[in-house]
């Protein structure tokens, strides 16, 4: 690679530069002397004596490489010692882990066998050198937090799924997940690690002792006195559960951090260092000289304001330098140790980066100097040092280390040729990029410096989910006033550092979403958006396999990050273009879904599959957008459809050596901790676990010229003169304008889907630190209470109580100082604001995609998602430290979210039944919160009644459970002892979480009330169906839980001990849920719309009214009988069963009956007693037993025991009002009353004028044209769903009344 020997015409770039003896009198070059001065002075020697400057020999340029060489040589170890084996060590030169024989399980390696990711239950590998005397280390780059055992172990060791490293008896292990140290038994040692964390093994082998370090920080001698001697060496070893990834330094790069007195198990590159270190010695002195040819001397000057100027003697000077420093910088070592320290050092004046034009003079010097693939693999090598150093840096309170490798990572990708390089090829195809938006989340506290950036600590208290009222408001003492100050005062100060690392995050994004560097070349915004979309195809495509995506918590930083760097650049361009809309105004435009420029991959559109959307709506694309599908294409991409089953098929084929080696294609994200492809999959099964995904599919095809992802041009995506680029087909109900720069709303569908993918999960995961910190407070407080109430004679408790006390103040300080980490990365006001905004975007972009009809089926169903999510996240993620009151245009958002969910949870555009249970969820919960209940009586009153009209569809064929709970929540405050949060006998335990839908306050809500009951009493023949559909479910959801009860009854009284199934008894509790609801419903209805069961000129109201007496009395005659089996079940407390009481269930009948008997007018009231005295299953004592008057008890029967309590309405009085008792009471008389009358009227009927099918009633009907005859109840319900005869199967033309002739 370099010419040895000094002549003026280089081999590498070929510089035909004559010297100085062929042209003495060239332009620019220097007199002699002068020259040979400046080359003495750049190149000087290391000896310490050297000679005088008059008696120097003159150099030129024709001598210079042997002078160079000569140079180079001082100093370096004879080639014969260089190279022979360390003393204490055994194996190859180049360390590495053994993916031959060395492991056990199965592992997936990287391409430079030093990161490993587990992929089976416990598996191990160890490395290919072992040690047998003296002292060495190696380094652990830990980049996952799980279960893993590191250290040290003999060739004998066999491991396998559940025995690793540690836990044979000549294997050593430290394990920071659990803190533990491992040698066949363990104890504690140590600290816990965390993503970012670096790990030192060292082994003593002359003392017999293993240690390890943290960070640097010494844990201590882990074991001494392990074996040693003949037969004893040991190999660095490693034993890590599923999905956990390490990266191993053996000595290939710099230590991070060194032990003295311990070796690497790879010995360093000493000879190129010290050539690498000498060659960048001379580059410093020719940037820090100038040469002053009017004056014919040296000057010196600062090198920071060199610049690339073409003068001949420097150019030439500097190409001798880089003939041999370009080699060299291929070496990772080298490039880590030598050249990003010197780039950093450049960097450490501090002021802005644009304040450092030298970096920029280099790397012009770099691409001019060095050969491509030189540079390029020098570049590529700098972005894996520099981002290797920014993730596993620790953290300190100014966050020095990040920033310090953020300034250098902006000043190389502000060089425009680099940037474009480095985003073809490396930051998003080899490194893992998106780690330069991270910012890690301290585990402990301390190391971190917390406790001199907060010294004062605090805990919130909690709020309620909606806003600002607190659950327990007290006064805020003096000292905790002062205490919460100071408190935010430290996490404002610690939000100011970490937003300087932010905005670095941010100029880094910024440079790469440029789109005017078209100098050299496709501008960086549209290389970056190819690679920004298969990065997004690679995490959508893989949400099984959890070792190929990128975590979740450098997801939620990259989105922040990319919405301010895309809002920048929107913004920017409205005010350059008028006529576009501001980011605030954001949304992506309909034709993005169904155009076919943008790949969706695989993901689920709103009406279903895209190849089964294009079949059936190919004609609204032509006439409504004017594009045409080819045939050919839907042929084939239901051929594709077909083919997927033989595909996962052949998938599980098992493989051999040859995928060994590296024939799995697999995304970059395996490369976690080496930041190289990690392509071997090591497996000691024969049979690969791996399902290698499904190649890409090409994008769609439409009457346009359509590219793959990777080969999109800027005019492919922007469009050009006739041609809308992305915005190709736009509907006529699209206005005519520009947005905003068509890549740019790629770009912002991207951020979406991110949201989508994992960022949402992420926010809700992140929400444990506070929870955890509500808990210990509680906890903390309860104590201080017990220790003030702890008796002075109690002394042995006070002590015990003081402990907790300490621990759990600890606990808080370290949770409250987390908790503004946490607050300040993850959930800021401008985090909020962010989400807001994406909120809003997902709002806007569907309100677009509806106008378009039935295209809207092509949206992606992740739209949607986002909308209800992003807003459950700001309601249940951000508070209490952010109200969501406060965002701006918060109740429109509101009301267009309602407006949305109101109209799309019956769509019949939508068929994906997740996406709709979602949806029914959704709109559940959002009605359950009075300011959004309030958002959804604010939507249009046509959406309005046509959301009810939905809610108040038949209830079979679909899911009813979440329609019912949403009509049960719109009535929660207006029924009958229904003004409840919790139920009565729940009141003393503690809710699992207070923040639930269905632990809210009641809010009912009136006017949807208004319109349930117009279109109750307007459609007659909707009503009947709703209602009968209610009935039935109430009838199969009672029976149901009656016959649960019974099993469980049986379980508990037999003599061995049984333990009834979690499940079952979730499942009946859930029957029960259903039951109380479901008779809510039917209160709701008797109340708003009583004709609808009184008013017998409906068809159906006499059978409604009958079924609902029937139903009724069935309910009330299982609960309220004496010593029945509800009782036994409810006494019995089973968890799981709270829910299940008389309160619930009794009230909600009480309502309904008092509503029919009380409240109605007389003929309804008459109406309604005589069908529930009519049936046969009615008893008074039941009615009786509400207000707790027992029936009569018999002579036989034994008397009860005295402390037994009996259910009243009457013990509920902070539940039921006396107006409400007062009207039971007054039911109670009437139905008494009614029930006497009935009974001296009723005339003995014989057998043969009861109806012949239940035996109840007398007859009352006649068929037609049969002549059979039964009662009115059993005709109506058997005419619901059959027209045949009971008895001859004739077709029933019509039913008359009948009555018995009189007897002659």
């Amino acid at each position: 690679m370099s010419s040895k020997g000094g002549g003026p015409a280089l081999s590498r770039r070929s510089y035909r530069l004559a010297s100085d003896m062929d042209k003495p009198k060239v332009a620019g070059f220097v007199n002699e002397k002068l020259l040979s001065d400046y080359l003495h002075h750049v190149f000087s020697s290391s000896k310490p004596s050297q000679p005088v400057a008059a008696f120097r020999k003159q150099l030129t340029f024709q001598d210079l490489g042997a002078h160079l060489e000569r140079l180079l040589c001082e100093g370096e170890p004879a080639e014969d010692s260089r190279d022979l084996a360390v003393d204490g060590r055994l194996g190859p030169p180049t360390v590495v882990l053994d993916h031959t024989s060395g492991f056990e399980g199965l592992l997936l390696v990287d391409d430079d066998l030093l990161g490993v990711i587990g992929h089976s239950n416990f598996s191990s590998i160890r490395a290919t050198t072992c040690v047998f005397k003296g002292k060495w280390i190696y380094e652990v780059l830990i980049s996952s937090q799980g279960l893993m055992q590191i250290g040290w172990c003999t060739l004998n060791c066999r491991f396998n799924q559940e025995e690793g490293v540690g836990d044979t008896p000549d294997s050593y292990a430290y394990d920071g997940n659990r803190v533990r140290k491992w040698n066949v038994t363990t104890t504690n040692y140590g600290k816990s690690w965390a993503a970012g964390d670096i790990v030192s093994c060292l082994i003593d082998l002359d003392e017999g002792t293993i240690s390890f370090c943290l960070n640097g920080q010494s844990l201590g001698t882990a074991f001494s006195n392990i074996k040693i001697g003949p037969g004893f060496a040991y190999f660095p070893a490693i034993s890590l559960s599923f999905k956990e990834s390490v990266a191993f330094n053996f000595g290939s790069r710099p230590l991070r951090y060194p032990v003295e007195g311990y070796m690497p198990l790879q010995n360093p590159p000493a000879a190129d260092l010290l050539k690498a270190q000498r060659l960048l010695g001379y580059v410093k002195n020719v940037l820090s000289t100038r040469i002053d040819v009017q004056e014919g001397k040296l000057v010196e000057k600062e090198c920071s304001s060199w610049q690339l100027q073409g003068e001949p003697t420097v150019l030439v000077t500097l190409a001798h330098i880089f003939n041999c420093f370009a080699p060299l910088m291929c070496k990772v070592y080298l490039v880590e140790d030598v050249l990003m320290n010197f780039l950093l050092g450049i960097l450490e004046g501090g002021g802005s980066v644009d304040e450092h034009p030298l970096i920029q003079q280099l790397l012009d010097l770099f691409w001019l100097l060095m050969e491509d693939y030189e540079v390029n693999e020098c570049l590529k090598q700098l972005m894996m040092s520099l981002l290797r150093a920014y993730r596993f840096s620790p953290i300190i309170p100014d966050l020095g280390f990040q920033i310090h490798y953020l300034r250098l990572t902006t000043a190389i990708l502000r060089h425009e040729k680099s940037r474009k390089y480095l985003l073809s090829n490396v930051l998003f195809d080899v490194l893992r990029s998106v780690v330069f938006f991270y910012i890690k989340t301290p585990l402990r506290v301390k190391e971190a410096g917390l406790e001199e950036l907060i010294p004062t600590t605090w805990w919130p208290s909690r709020f309620d989910k909606e806003g600002k009222d607190e659950r327990e408001p007290r006064e805020e003492s003096a000292e905790e006033r002062l205490r919460r100050r100071a408190y935010e005062r430290g996490c404002q100060r610690l939000r100011k550092r970490i937003e300087v690392v932010e905005e670095l995050q941010v100029q880094i994004l910024k440079l790469m979403l440029n789109n005017k560097d078209k100098g050299t070349g496709e501008a960086s915004r549209y290389i970056f958006l190819n690679k920004f979309r298969k990065f997004l195809q690679e995490n959508a495509s893989n949400r099984g396999n959890p070792t190929v995506l990128c975590p979740p918590e450098y997801m939620v930083c990259f989105l922040h990050r990319l919405i301010i760097a895309v809002r920048s650049y929107w913004d920017e361009g409205k005010r350059k273009t008028p006529g576009t809309i501001s980011s605030e105004e954001a949304y992506v435009p309909p034709q993005l879904f169904y155009n076919g420029k943008v790949d969706y991959f695989d993901l689920q559109r709103l009406g279903g599959l895209l190849s089964h959307l294009k079949k059936t709506l190919k004609d609204d694309l032509a006439s409504k957008a004017n594009i045409i599908i080819d045939p050919a294409e839907i042929m084939a991409t239901s051929m594709d459809d077909l083919d997927e089953d033989e595909e996962s098929g052949a998938a599980q084929r098992p493989f051999g050596a040859a995928a060994m080696g590296g024939a799995l294609a697999r995304p970059s994200w395996l490369s976690s901790p080496t930041l190289g492809r990690a392509n071997r999959f090591l497996s000691t099964a024969a049979v690969s676990l791996m399902t290698p995904r499904r190649p890409l599919a090409p994008p769609e095809k439409v009457k346009v010229r359509t590219l793959a992802v990777e080969q999109r041009t800027e005019e492919d995506i922007e469009g050009s003169h006739g041609n809308d680029g992305l915005l190709l087909g736009r509907p006529s109900e699209e206005p005519d304008q520009p947005i905003a720069e068509k890549s740019l709303l790629e770009i912002l569908d991207g951020i979406v889907m991110m949201y989508n993918l994992s960022v949402h999960q992420q926010l809700g995961k992140m929400v444990v630190v506070s929870d955890d910190v509500h808990e210990y407070a509680l906890a903390l407080k309860d104590t201080d209470e017990k220790i003030a109430r702890c008796p002075a004679r109690r002394q042995d408790i006070l002590e015990e109580l003081q402990k907790s006390q300490k621990v759990f103040a600890e606990k808080l300080n370290h949770l409250s100082r987390r908790l503004a980490w946490i607050n300040a990365t993850i959930y800021s006001k401008e985090k909020m604001l962010d989400v807001y905004w994406l909120l809003r975007v997902c709002i806007r972009t569907i309100e677009h995609a509806d106008r378009t009809g039935s295209l809207f089926a092509f949206t992606p169903e992740f739209y949607l998602n986002v909308a209800m999510n992003s807003y459950s996240a700001l309601k249940n993620y951000f508070s209490p430290s952010n109200s969501m009151e406060e965002l701006p245009g918060y109740e429109d958002t509101l009301t267009q979210l309602a407006a949305i969910l109101a109209k799309h949870f019956a769509d019949p555009r939508i068929v994906g039944t997740d996406i709709k249970d979602s949806l029914m969820q959704a709109l559940a919960s959002y009605v359950c919160y009075p300011q959004s209940l309030r958002a959804v009586e604010r939507v249009s009153e046509e959406q309005r009644v046509a959301m009810m009209k939905n809610l108040l569809a038949p209830y079979e064929q679909r899911p009813w459970a979440q329609t019912n709970w949403i009509l049960v929540r719109l009535w929660r405050g207006c029924g009958f002892g229904y003004r409840y949060t919790r139920l009565p006998h729940l009141l003393k335990t503690k809710p699992e979480d207070a923040s639930l839908p269905s632990l809210q306050k009641p809010c009912p809500s009136l006017l949807l009330q208004k319109h349930m009951a117009e279109l109750l009493r307007q459609d007659k023949e909707m009503a009947a169906s709703f209602l009968n559909s209610v009935l039935n479910q109430l009838n199969w959801a009672f029976s149901e839980f009656i016959g649960m009860i019974q099993e469980i009854q049986q379980a508990a009284e037999r003599p061995e001990r049984n333990f009834v199934d979690t499940r079952q008894l979730k499942v009946c509790a859930t029957c029960f849920d259903l039951s109380v609801s479901l008779l809510r419903v039917l209160e709701m209805t008797v109340t708003l719309v009583p004709e609808i069961f009184l008013d017998w000129s409906r068809p159906s109201a006499e059978l409604l009214l009958r079924r609902l007496a029937q139903l009724l009395n069935q309910v009330l005659n299982r609960v309220t009988a004496e010593r029945n089996l509800f009782d036994r079940v409810v006494n019995l407390r089973l968890p799981g069963l709270e829910s299940v009481d008389h309160y619930p269930i009794l009230v909600a009948v009480t309502g309904i009956l008092v509503q029919l008997l009380v409240d109605c007018e007389s003929q309804g009231v008459s109406r309604a007693a005589a069908v529930l005295l009519s049936d046969p299953c009615f008893q008074l004592h039941s009615i009786q037993h509400l207000l707790g008057e027992r029936e009569p008890l018999c002579a036989a029967a034994p008397l009860p025991h005295a402390d037994r309590k009996h259910f009243s309405l009457h013990t509920y009085t902070d539940y039921i009002s006396a107006e409400e008792q007062q009207k039971v009471e007054q039911m109670l008389s009437f139905l008494t009353e009614e029930s006497k009358q009935a009974a001296a009227s009723a005339a003995p009927t014989s057998e043969e004028d009861l109806c012949p099918i239940c035996y109840a009633h007398p007859i009352s009907a006649v068929f037609k044209p049969c002549s059979h005859k039964s009662c009115k109840a059993c005709i109506n319900q058997h005419l619901m769903n059959n027209k045949d005869c009971f008895f001859c199967k004739a077709t029933i033309t019509g039913v008359e009344d009948y009555s018995k002739p009189a007897s002659s």
